[in-house]
């Protein structure tokens, strides 16, 4: 289950090389390469890099935006992203790069490259503590949910901080710490079916769980303990505009964010062309909005304004014992357990480049920048109080530069298309909103921080 695009593509082979003409139907050259993956493979592996933590965000997203406002910013961003895409195809055929830290440099030179490297690093480490972040939330619901009620109380394994420290310590660092981790690549084909059911059980559960609420539970949202809906809550609002609203347009770009997947998928697809890779990358996204859409929806329909930042935890208070509930749990953290060192793997290699470029392998670097990574990223999720600053803060700097801001930069600076065209226009208009989107979204959030603290 990628979230930010760092999947089982970027564990293969990138080494494949692409024609220089520009025209759409240019195709990658064929030699030294085998037959590539099929246009439904590439489609799956695409929607495998998007599919995310992201999608428990987006019910709350929904709640902090109301039903058509919500619907219109994701079709915004959706659409955005598959542009951006295309702009980013247009440039691997025109300069023959499938790769995006030398796209960067392509545009900007060395700074470029190393921009683009950072901001890999830090998407990669928020997606890695958005991962952590759930481990520590529903480990210990998934534990409890296994035993009997009178087994509660203030045992060890409901310490969800101490049980993220000992998951990583006995499952993550291991398998991140192996020099080549491609194996686990087959570990995310499950990830489409785990989403896939997670927005069935959504929507199955909409009609167990009455509005309003029962009077007789509170509940908590972050770390504020609020009280039940009441009848009048009980009505979808279409349009909401608050302070919560800054954090619905970067959980989307932090969603959607697959980019530096798609020129390694580019390069593997069977014929590939330009107009064939846009295609695989429409219905990918196509496929992960309607999959967003339909768990957020629902998600939203259950708990209203009352909706968890992290959609699974909503489910605890009310059916805490649920057989589907529970089933889709264990199946979330078993691929986030399993992705947590694919999503490790680029932010290493990103931090390696930049401190010994292309130096020899070397074993005392790999293993201590592996465990710094890894710390840091669980120092994160056991500070940070709530899942949705993860996505606001990470979605709104680096997923808004990777989404929006480096694709119509980097087209700008390389393809030298008069001003006028509509390829420019639109590059002009992706860095535009990029930037608003980011530094609006960004100084509310931390405006907020500070008036809530």
């Amino acid at each position: 289950m990628s979230l930010n695009g760092t999947g089982n593509a970027e564990l293969d082979s990138q080494s494949a090389t692409i024609e220089t003409e520009g025209d759409e139907t240019t195709p990658l050259s064929n030699a030294s390469r085998a037959k590539g993956a099929s246009f439904a493979s590439s489609v799956f592996n695409l929607m495998n890099a998007i599919m995310g933590s992201g999608i428990l965000g987006l019910a709350y997203a929904m709640a902090s935006t109301g039903i058509v406002g919500f619907c219109i910013l994701l079709t915004l961003v959706s659409g955005l992203a598959a542009y951006s895409i295309h702009l980013l195809l247009k440039l691997c055929d025109l300069t023959g790069i499938n790769s995006y830290e030398n796209l960067g440099e392509r545009a900007l030179e060395k700074p470029g490259k190393v921009l683009v490297g950072i901001a890999i690093l830090i998407q990669n480490v928020g997606a890695m503590s958005s991962y952590m972040f759930i481990l520590k939330s529903e480990l210990p619901a998934a534990i409890s949910s296994f035993l009997s009620p009178d087994q509660s109380g203030d045992a060890w394994y409901e310490d969800g901080r101490l049980l993220l420290i000992l998951v990583t310590l006995c499952v993550v660092l291991p398998l991140a710490i192996l020099p080549k981790i491609g194996f686990l690549g087959y570990t995310s084909s499950l990830a489409f079916f785990f989403m896939f059911y997670f927005a069935i059980v959504v929507v199955v559960k909409k009609w167990s769980i009455p509005c309003p609420l029962p009077h007789n539970i509170t509940f908590f949202i972050g770390s504020y303990q609020v009280s039940n809906a009441s009848d009048t809550e009980c009505t979808p609002k279409l349009f909401i505009v608050s302070s919560r609203s800054a954090y619905a347009i970067p959980t989307m770009a932090f969603s959607f964010l697959c980019h530096t997947a798609v020129l390694p998928i580019y390069c593997e697809l069977d014929r590939p062309t330009k107009a064939r890779m846009q295609n695989v990358t429409n219905v990918g996204i196509s496929l992960s909005f309607l999959l967003y859409l339909v768990s957020a929806l629902f998600g939203y329909l259950t708990f209203y304004a009352h909706v968890d930042s992290e959609l699974l935890l909503s489910y605890d208070v009310y059916i805490p014992r649920d057989i589907m509930v529970m089933t889709v749990r264990l199946a979330i953290l078993i691929s986030v357990l399993l992705t947590i060192p694919l999503i490790h793997f680029p932010a290493r290699k990103a931090v390696t480049l930049l401190l010994r470029g292309n130096s020899p392998f070397s074993w005392p670097t790999h293993i201590i920048v592996t465990v710094v990574i890894l710390g840091l990223v669980v120092m994160l999720a056991i500070f940070v109080p709530d899942i949705r600053n993860v996505f606001g803060v990470v979605g709104s700097t680096t997923s808004s530069c990777l989404l929006f801001v480096f694709p119509g930069l980097f087209y700008l600076r390389i393809a030298r298309q008069p001003l006028k065209s509509f390829d420019s226009i639109g590059a002009v208009c992706l860095v535009v909103f990029g930037l608003i989107m980011g530094v609006t979204s960004f100084s509310i959030i931390i405006f907020t921080w500070t008036h809530s603290s």
